[in-house]
């Protein structure tokens, strides 16, 4: 397959863009067998049955061109046409050996890290643990066929007849994930850990708050330090999850930080603002097609319910004099950059631009994938409505709202031109580092008896070319580069 590649000249919009006949597309395709046309035999293995009618599953419809390739099409957010860009879908009755090409042709937006080495995700029923797709693999390239739309190509080659393959945009993190992880934190009776119902989204699920302190020794006559962290407004960026997850875990451990952390700071989380985007598989909008990242300023109850409720707490805390809102994180995740990196606010008073600069400086040194470089303060019109800008604007000089973004992709650490693509549990560490760091911010370090270490440990270790050392029986699919037929069914990547 040769279709002829040329750099992108088109200005990249947050917005996404409303082009495309596929904007009729409503629902996900359920249990369709794709076969050749004019075929009305018995269904054969090797006529592919794509399913995307599951939690956060995402593909419109898809065309058949070859018996080795086929043309699939992003299903729009929900009553709203503009935004394509997450996918994930299952693919069964496959031939073993049977090689295909997935082209998807209808991304809404055209600057995408895909230029750069970023491949899909997949997993398989044998193998269930997600894994990327060989960079080498994944094309993406302006199509003649498709308006000149940008296309992402992968090459995959099907090994296990009685599998279901699966493949997503990113590691998928779903509303129903986020239950069975805060059931099994509230079944070990924390003492230090409240989970409430915070409100209902329009579909009537839950809105979570976690609040994690030693109200014991948070004595009632001193201001108490409230650190506020929400994530999951845009539910396609499924590394939100995976880094408040890793803040949460942090929190409510026995390493001896945390406990101190826990002693002089109140950590409120919402760790799903847009339960119901992420339930219908949404990259970015409500199940109203909202962006609800645009409607801090006046979230209405009943079209923004999760949104209203939350705003509502904040402006209440904000208002309560024996409570000191220091902090406000919300957690995203980018598709055009790598590391990890935050976007602060604009401020005159250059004393507060310089103490607003202190946590990502901070977290910078804690976290060898967090780019301080990458940060940036900026006070841009169309990003008035976000919680970081309207928050920043309605609490005291002494607050600080950060926007933190995670690459969808890979990061760089220092010293290295070679990128790391992230993993579930990398995004979860960078969350633990996030939560690490206030002890530092909060010069609280001195508190750490016996000399304990302050320092995270990880039993992961990634190699720097991102490759899995794991033994050659762990890989799913087939090398589509290796054209030589191997005995042995697996993949090396």
């Amino acid at each position: 397959m040769e279709r002829k590649m040329e750099e992108n000249t088109v200005r990249d919009v947050e917005a996404g863009s409303e082009t495309g006949g596929e904007d009729a597309l409503v629902g996900n395709v359920n249990k369709l067998m794709v076969s050749p046309p004019g075929y009305s035999g018995a269904p054969r293995k090797g006529h592919l049955v794509f399913d995307a009618c599951f939690e956060s599953g995402n593909l419109g419809r898809v065309d058949y061109i070859s018996d080795f390739e086929f043309d699939l099409f992003i299903r729009p957010d929900t009553c709203n046409p503009r935004f394509r860009v997450w996918f994930n879908f299952t693919v069964e009755n496959v031939r073993e050996t049977q090689r295909v090409i997935f082209n998807v042709v209808n991304f809404s937006k055209t600057k995408s890290l895909y230029r750069d080495g970023m491949s899909p995700v997949v997993k398989s029923t044998s193998r269930p643990k997600w894994q990327r797709l060989p960079a080498k693999n994944v094309y993406y390239y302006r199509c003649p066929d498709h308006r000149r739309n940008y296309v992402m190509s992968f090459a995959f080659c099907f090994d296990r007849e009685d599998d279901i393959y699966q493949f997503a945009y990113c590691y998928p993190y779903t509303y129903s994930r986020l239950q069975h992880y805060l059931a099994s934190l509230e079944r070990r009776n924390l003492p230090y850990l409240q989970r409430e119902q915070l409100g209902l989204s329009v579909q009537q699920r839950r809105l979570d708050l976690l609040t994690i302190t030693n109200s014991d020794h948070v004595s009632s006559e001193r201001e108490k330090k409230l650190v506020f962290l929400t994530a999951r407004v845009h539910p396609g960026e499924s590394p939100a999850s995976f880094i408040c997850q890793g803040v949460i875990d942090f929190l409510v451990s026995q390493h001896p930080v945390a406990q101190i952390l826990r002693d002089h700071v109140i950590f409120k989380i919402v760790p799903m603002l847009n339960p119901d985007g992420v339930y219908l598989g949404n990259y970015r909008c409500s199940l109203m097609g909202f962006d609800l990242n645009r409607h801090w300023q006046d979230p209405s109850p009943w079209a923004h319910p999760t949104l209203h409720a939350v705003k509502q707490l904040i402006v209440q805390m904000n208002q309560d004099p024996r409570v000191s809102l220091e902090f406000y994180i919300d957690v995203h995740a980018h598709s055009t950059m790598l590391n990890g990196f935050m976007y602060g606010n604009v401020f005159e008073d250059e004393e507060r631009v310089q103490r607003q600069a202190v946590f990502p400086r901070l977290l910078c040194q804690n976290a060898p994938d967090f780019s301080f470089s990458n940060t940036s303060f900026n006070r841009d019109v169309v990003k008035a409505g976000t919680g970081r800008r309207f928050l920043g604007g309605l609490l005291d000089d002494t607050s600080y709202c950060y926007t933190l973004e995670v690459s969808f992709y890979s990061y760089m650490t220092a010293g290295s031109n070679a990128p790391v693509p992230y993993t579930e549990e990398t995004y979860t560490k960078l969350g633990r580092n996030v939560a690490r760091t206030f002890l530092d911010y909060y010069k609280l370090n001195n508190l750490i008896k016996d000399n304990r270490p302050t320092h995270i440990q990880s039993t992961e270790v990634v190699s720097q070319t991102g490759r899995s050392n794991a033994g050659k029986d762990t890989g799913v699919g087939r090398d589509t580069a290796d054209r030589t037929k191997e005995q042995n069914p697996s993949v090396r990547h």
